[in-house]
């Protein structure tokens, strides 16, 4: 489904990222796991489109899109949750997932359905504003409003920083729905979530991936992928 084959990324002159290659398969949960500073969110906006590789390609449904703008990507079917959870504040639950829907022609009611399905309680919220949400809220919001359009793959930054313990649980019940029908690579550096829901961990530190991880029972075992971090 996404082969990422060799890929470098720099910043101006600074290289960030050396030599990654990753593999998806269709419906897998696989998780970038590392250090702040490893490249994580840079891996994620390479294969998103925000970040031009200079070097190898990325192939998404036996498409070469080394290099395409983010917009293009998108309508590709591949999403990007961004990591600061920022929502449109000053418009109402209910209207951020109508500018959600309108590009891809997506009925607003069809729109609600999706969210609500993930998260029934955010039906008591659609007409608040979107900033009036918890942090875990506004989180789901994003995820919810990624789901519109049908998307093959979503690319989700950090779900679970900065969250309460609380919150978490909630993260993980709705991604744990929506395990199977689509695609994700999550970039998370609680070892435990990556635990209970991860089909496959590739470990990052300093630019490269030094470990990939597929048993379940390396995946599971927190202190051994410590070591890698």
């Amino acid at each position: 489904m996404l082969s990422v084959k060799n890929i470098d990324v720099a910043y101006g002159r600074a290289k960030v990222l050396h030599d990654i290659s990753l593999e998806l398969e269709p419906g897998r949960m696989v998780f970038i796991a590392g250090r702040n500073g490893a490249g994580k969110t840079t891996f994620l906006k390479s294969i998103a489109g925000f970040m031009k590789p200079l070097a190898g390609t990325i192939t998404f449904l036996n498409k070469n899109i080394t290099g395409l703008p983010p917009e293009k990507v998108a309508l590709l079917g591949i999403r990007y949750v961004f990591q600061d959870k920022r929502v449109f504040s000053n418009l109402t639950v209910r209207e951020n997932l109508e500018l959600a829907a309108y590009p891809v022609k997506e009925k607003i009611s069809t729109a609600v359905e999706k969210v609500m399905s993930i998260y029934p309680k955010m039906e008591k919220f659609l007409n608040l504003r979107a900033g009036s949400l918890s942090g875990g809220q506004r989180q789901i919001l994003l995820i919810g409003r990624a789901l519109v359009g049908d998307p093959k793959l979503l690319l989700i930054d950090e779900p679970t920083e900065g969250l309460a313990a609380g919150t978490i649980n909630d993260i993980l019940n709705v991604l744990s729905m929506m395990k199977g029908k689509v695609s994700m690579i999550i970039v998370e550096q609680n070892l435990s979530v990556v635990g209970m829901l991860g089909d496959k961990v590739y470990i990052m530190r300093e630019g490269k991936i030094v470990q990939e991880c597929s048993d379940k029972t390396d995946i599971t075992d927190k202190a051994k992928l410590e070591k890698f971090l």
